[in-house]
């Protein structure tokens, strides 16, 4: 059966690369943006998929999101809160505290209104998946500047296996996504051209391009998992292989990654 599948803030990054490799594998896909540009610019690469403008930090917006794909496909099978996002990296205190609270907004109140919405949906269909998107910080690493990023990450972590517990005999799962460390803006914003050249020494090694990463995450995903489990691209095993390689050079921001 063709699966219906909805992705939040899939108008750039991770989320667009989902959008055109679920698409890709016959996936009927809706994705949402924040602006009416940003849906039109991603409608322009997926022509098939079906974008909607949606602040999925407004829950009523998040209900529209829902009813407008039930509306077009009469049910949404997969659900991925991807949409985030990470402020400038500074110290908490010097942090903008507009940016703390759009940060912890999007990144973790968002998440849960969504899930709350897309929960009550799937239970009354008696069936669904629903994917969180993890980041820096999931784990329990901890980095300078990061604080609020990781933070939240890590909340989106315990909110995952919670919810994994209430959705028991529902008919509903709720799993973990870790696409690992991707190269987009998120990743490389805020770096001056010194620190970025220091930190493309780590990222050659661990990093990888999102054409790389979604194809295998999209599969994942549309193959199916079961309720509270983790698919994870980089995984520790990959990651300990890539530094015993780092003699074979990598070059992610270039022609030859």
């Amino acid at each position: 059966m063709t699966k219906v599948v909805v992705v939040t803030g899939g108008t750039r990054g991770i989320g667009l690369g989902l959008v055109r490799e679920l698409a890709a594998r016959g996936a009927r896909v809706v994705y949402c943006g924040r602006s009416v540009d940003s849906v039109k610019r991603a409608e322009e690469q997926v022509p098939q998929a079906f974008g909607v403008v949606a602040d999925v930090t407004d829950r009523a917006a998040v209900q529209r999101l829902w009813d407008a794909a039930v509306e077009r496909h009469g049910r949404v099978d997969i659900w991925i809160n991807n949409a985030g996002m990470s402020p400038a990296r500074r110290k908490l205190w010097e942090l903008d505290p507009a940016a703390l609270d759009a940060t912890v907004d999007l990144n973790l109140r968002a998440l849960l209104h969504a899930s709350a919405v897309v929960l009550a949906g799937m239970a009354a269909q008696g069936a669904g998946a629903l994917w969180n998107m993890e980041g820096f910080g999931s784990n329990g690493m901890l980095r300078p500047g990061l604080t609020v990023y990781g933070a939240t990450k890590r909340a989106v972590t315990y909110t995952t296996d919670s919810l994994a517990k209430e959705v028991e005999g529902t008919g509903v799962t709720v799993h973990h996504l870790s696409p690992g460390m991707v190269v987009t803006d998120l990743l490389t914003h805020d770096y001056t051209p010194e620190e970025l050249a220091q930190a493309k020494k780590i990222f050659n090694i661990l990093a990888d391009r999102v054409e790389t990463v979604t194809p295998w995450l999209a599969e994942k995903v549309l193959a199916g998992a079961k309720n509270g489990a983790r698919v994870a691209w980089l995984t520790r095993g990959k990651a300990f292989v890539r530094f015993l390689t780092a003699f074979r050079k990598r070059d992610v921001f270039g022609e030859d990654a």
